[in-house]
């Protein structure tokens, strides 16, 4: 091999580590930097057994999950699908929306709960279900009109 193609090879094998430094660092190298942090993150006295947590780990706070939404819509004045059928635990957190193609009130009996609805203007209830029991939900409209009334019946039963 002449001293040219022996030059051309280093050359070639100097532009190979170059690469492979640059994409390391671009794909976020510096492995040993990051153990050593880890490493510092991880270690302390006694009194802070427990409360470690990765370099990388965010503290996070814990959200109970969002109840789920009864929907209710009234069309001519009958009930779609029926009335509801709502069914929670003393404590939960209740949430229904009624949309109506006609204007009317919707009152939540026990919880004395009345909202309006419009068409394009649901009624929303959210609430705590803090007393058992079974309680109808109508339409105020529908029992002027002499039709039944009931559009659900909301069942909380003891926790």
């Amino acid at each position: 091999m002449s001293r040219s193609q022996r030059i051309g090879l280093l050359l070639a094998a100097l532009l190979v580590a170059v690469v492979a430094v640059v994409i390391a660092v671009a794909s976020g190298g510096g492995d040993e930097e990051q153990a050593a942090q880890t490493t510092r993150s991880t270690t302390g006295n006694a009194s802070e057994a427990g409360t470690k947590t990765e370099a990388n780990e965010q503290p996070h706070e814990t959200v109970p999950p969002e109840s789920p939404v009864t929907r209710i819509q009234i069309r001519g004045g009958e009930v779609i699908g029926g009335p509801a059928d709502i069914r929670v635990t003393k404590g939960d957190v209740v949430r229904i929306v009624v949309s109506a193609d006609a204007a009317d009130d919707i009152h939540l009996h026990g919880y004395d709960i009345e909202k309006p609805v419009e068409p394009g203007q649901p009624a929303r209830f959210r609430f705590s279900a803090d007393v058992e029991g079974i309680f109808e939900l109508e339409s105020h409209v529908a029992e002027d009109a002499g039709r039944d009334p009931l559009i659900g019946k909301l069942t909380v039963e003891p926790s």
